[in-house]
C-alpha cells in the first residue's frame, strides 16, 4: 500500500444521512463489482460522518494510485466530493481506530 489521500465526499444540500449512506453503498457496489482492483486502493472509511455548509460528508482514506477510477467513476454516479490535494499524503498507520475503519479486502 503506498501512500494515502483523505478523500471527502459530499451529499446533496438537505439530503438525509441515511439517503447518502445509501447511494454510497450502491457507488462501492459498483465499485467493488466493476473495478475491484480500484476498490482495494480504499483504504478506510472515517467513522462518523461529518457536515458541511448543510451537506453531509464521509471521508476515505485512498491510495494515491487509486484516485483516477475513483474521481472518475464518483462523477458517473453524480457523488460529489471536496477538491482533493494529493500532496497531502497520510500512511496506514494514520487511519486507525475509533477514528476510522479499515476496509477488509
Amino acid at each position: 500500500m503506498n501512500e494515502l489521500v483523505c478523500v471527502t465526499l459530499v451529499g446533496r444540500l438537505d439530503e438525509a444521512e441515511k439517503l447518502f449512506q445509501g447511494r454510497l453503498s450502491t457507488f462501492w457496489t459498483h465499485m467493488l463489482r466493476n473495478f475491484p482492483d480500484d476498490y482495494e486502493q480504499i483504504y478506510a472509511e472515517a467513522s462518523r460522518a461529518g457536515t458541511c455548509e448543510g451537506r453531509i460528508t464521509r471521508q476515505y482514506m485512498v491510495a494515491v494510485d487509486g484516485l483516477e477510477t475513483l474521481t472518475t467513476e464518483l462523477a458517473g454516479a453524480g457523488i460529489d466530493h471536496e477538491p482533493i490535494d494529493a500532496d497531502d499524503t497520510y500512511t496506514k498507520y494514520e487511519a486507525v481506530s475509533p477514528d476510522w475503519f479499515q476496509i477488509d479486502h
